[in-house]
């Protein structure tokens, strides 16, 4: 298992993107936390194993309907501080 953390970047504030990471992540069986970013990005915190990670992140390129996603950063990360998957406050 390893931890990702993701910035995602572009149209992903006020578009339902944190409750579409929430939803997938939940499906695809990570654990971690999504939440907004003041800059207007969208920060994800993710742990599984690889192939759930790969799966994840091109979720996050796609995003909901109405979002566009125009840069995604992933750096390695230490894993969440509690299991499951939720939607935190904006940092």
């Amino acid at each position: 298992m390893k931890a990702c953390r993701y910035v995602v970047s572009g149209r992903v504030q006020g578009v339902g993107f944190r409750y579409f990471v929430e939803d997938e992540a939940l499906g695809i069986g990570v654990s971690g936390w999504v939440r907004n970013l003041r800059d207007g990005s969208v920060e994800v915190l993710a742990m599984g194993d690889d192939r759930q990670l790969e799966q994840l992140e091109k979720k996050l390129w796609e995003g909901p309907a109405l979002a566009r996603v125009t840069h995604l950063h992933v750096e390695e990360s230490v894993a969440p501080d509690r299991p499951g998957f939720h939607i935190r406050p904006t940092a």
